[in-house]
């Protein structure tokens, strides 16, 4: 019987990456989260139908800001995240920690 060659994403990371806890993995997993961020802020944002502009005109910041967060060049803070949620989307923000 052949063996399967498919992984799963955990596998793959663990390889090529390491075991949860070294420097390398945890570099990983701290960028895919900046990129989530930003690649939730750009859902919402189309989904409500705004612009970069029209986003950023709300919260009181620049549409180059807001293009740099859904592009993964700068890291928002939480307070500027709170009022992109609040007042530009009209939503809620929620956050969790897991241990």
């Amino acid at each position: 019987m052949k063996k399967s060659r498919i992984k799963t994403l955990e596998q793959f990371k663990e390889e090529h990456y390491g075991k949860r806890g070294t420097s390398k993995r945890e570099k990983l997993e701290l960028g895919y989260e900046t990129f989530k961020i930003g690649a939730l802020i750009h859902e919402a944002r189309l989904k409500k139908g705004l612009t970069q502009e029209e986003l950023a005109e709300k919260c009181g910041t620049t549409k180059s800001y807001i293009s740099k967060i859904e592009n993964n060049i700068k890291e928002v803070r939480i307070s500027t995240l709170q009022k992109i949620v609040e007042i530009g989307f009209g939503g809620q923000l929620q956050l969790s920690i897991k241990l």
